[in-house]
């Protein structure tokens, strides 16, 4: 009688995490703080090891800082990145709003969204996007201000 080994359960393939781009917490610029690089790179690190303290250890920041970092104003964004990163459900946040993000048009516009690139679970690198809709609603704002003047 031919025996045969016991089938070994199918391996499943890694679950793909979809990290939504954001808008990086703005924050005054220092060279050893969370530079909107930094935040993108510990995003992406913390998709990788889905630790947030060797997250934090690979990008030379503290761990109460990151912390400190997702619970400040226009941090809206970054936490549902966070959120994504790790593999847990979140808010969807809808990055032309001012309300949902924080953020005003303007401060949207020139700091742009920074998307996290994986492959094969892997942080390669960051991919930064320009926000057109805050372009357009900051132009639309200025337009507004401007209306009333006489530029006679």
């Amino acid at each position: 009688m031919k025996t045969y080994p016991p089938k070994q359960p199918r391996a499943l393939p890694p679950r793909r995490r979809r990290i939504p781009a954001f808008h990086p917490v703005p924050l005054s610029p220092r060279s050893d703080g969370w530079t909107h690089e930094r935040q993108a790179q510990f995003i992406g690190v913390l998709a990788e090891t889905r630790s947030v303290l060797a997250a934090c250890r690979r990008i030379c920041m503290g761990r109460e800082s990151a912390y400190r970092l997702r619970k400040r104003p226009g941090a809206a964004g970054f936490a549902a990145a966070w959120d994504a990163a790790l593999g847990k459900p979140h808010e969807p946040v809808d990055l032309s709003s001012a309300k949902s993000t924080g953020l005003d048009a303007g401060t949207r516009f020139q700091s742009g969204r920074l998307q996290v690139v994986m492959d094969a679970g892997k942080f390669v690198g960051i991919r930064r996007k320009p926000d057109h809709s805050a372009h357009l609603q900051h132009l639309a704002r200025l337009d507004r201000a401007c209306a009333h003047i006489d530029w006679k």
